[in-house]
């Protein structure tokens, strides 16, 4: 056993009781009595499994903080209203076990049925901690299906989270894929860097170079999970060549503030990682309750964009329901378009207008590039034709 799967075994908790306990031993039995009622949370447990790390913990400051309501287990998870199980339809879009092609060129590729830690907000909670949703005995089909269809470029390893296998079973997986002449990128979707940073060791940063380029979009909701050892992490990662990114996703009592989403994207910046994406939270059963509106999402987007550095912008997308794939938003800058000219607001309200190019055509004979003195405005080179045609007429008629 490495000596990160032991730090997973030994130090993390997984039952309700072993949750109580714990609350009562950090933050005081009334504490406990309060916020973990293990009957009352039986139906949410079995709904979706719980693990927490030493690492996870080490980030919860108080009882109902960000970290707190990432991955604590509520009754709310109980209350189902507008969410549906597969919010995505990855089902729908898997032409084969453990495959989801839904984009022209990249596919994703879940090759994990298990986390360090469990999001209770999870988006593929249907599937993540059950070994036969997400099987370790379909990897064969999926090769073969990624083989077979040269449109595909781009793969993203994904579960479950990737980085809980073994560095022998991860390099067997980065083999077959190089071995596959039209795959290009590689991506792995990991929040092990938040969750167990003692899975980044030098023995899988050693292995990972033979395979470049290898992308890892790390999962970071708010600036108290960058601990010195998440960032100790990221920095062997960034040594090692993997070029790194951050999907966050927009979570109702966790990071719906444009200050605190700010400070994270300093402080992703400052561990050299790039922000990529701000999700909505999918509207998946279960999660419910971590949804915010789209209007602060924007609100959020309106108060990076022009406020720092465009570094520190990830692009916001909702991934549509249904299967409808990412879609951008952004807040409503542009105020008019015409043939001749845009305005627009900047981020600080100002309004500016930037002229439309004039439709300019050749002077010159047909099939000779036009100098720049050559360029005439159109209505003037219809004009020259026009003139050009009635001295040919006038010739021709004597």
């Amino acid at each position: 056993m490495s000596d990160w799967q032991k730090v997973l075994k030994d130090d993390s908790i997984s039952t309700l009781e072993g949750l109580r306990a714990y609350v009562a031993e950090r933050f005081g039995e009334d504490a406990a009595e309060r916020e973990i009622d293990v009957e009352a949370l039986r139906p949410a447990f079995d709904n979706f499994q719980m693990r927490i790390t030493r690492e996870s913990l080490s980030q919860i400051r108080e009882v109902g903080d960000a970290n707190w309501n990432q991955f604590i287990p509520s009754v709310q998870e109980l209350e189902i209203v507008d969410g549906v199980i597969d919010s995505l339809d990855e089902d729908g879009d898997s032409p084969v076990p453990n495959i989801t092609h839904r984009y022209p060129d990249r596919a994703l590729f879940l090759v994990s049925p298990v986390c360090a830690s469990y999001c209770r907000f999870c988006t593929r909670r249907r599937k993540v901690g059950d070994p036969e949703k997400i099987s370790l005995r379909e990897y064969e089909s999926a090769f073969q299906y990624l083989a077979a269809h040269t449109e595909i470029r781009d793969v993203i390893l994904s579960g479950g989270d990737p980085m809980m296998l073994s560095d022998s079973r991860l390099e067997y997986i980065f083999q077959r894929l190089r071995a596959i002449p039209h795959i290009e990128i590689i991506r792995l979707g990991s929040r092990i860097t938040s969750h167990l940073p003692e899975r980044v060791t030098p023995e899988f940063c050693e292995m990972v170079q033979k395979y470049h380029p290898i992308f890892m979009n790390t999962h970071f909701n708010h600036p108290s999970e960058l601990t010195p050892a998440a960032v100790a992490a990221l920095d062997r990662l960034s040594r090692a060549g993997i070029s790194l990114g951050c999907q966050t996703v927009l979570l109702k009592g966790v990071n719906d503030d444009p200050h605190i989403m700010m400070a994270l994207m300093h402080a992703l910046l400052r561990a050299r990682v790039r922000p990529y994406y701000i999700y909505m939270a999918d509207q998946v059963a279960g999660g419910e309750h971590f949804r915010t509106t789209v209007q602060k999402g924007l609100e959020i987007i309106q108060a990076l964009r022009g406020w720092t550095s465009g570094l520190a912008v990830p692009q916001f997308v909702i991934d549509a329901p249904g299967g409808g794939g990412k879609v951008p938003l952004l807040p409503e800058y542009v105020e008019e378009i015409t043939e001749d000219e845009v305005v627009f607001r900047n981020y600080e309200g100002k309004r500016f207008t930037y002229k439309q190019p004039r439709q300019l055509v050749p002077a010159s004979a047909p099939g000779i590039a036009a100098e720049a003195h050559d360029v005439v405005p159109i209505a003037a080179g219809k004009a020259a034709k026009k003139s050009r045609a009635a001295r040919q007429r006038k010739s021709m008629n004597g």
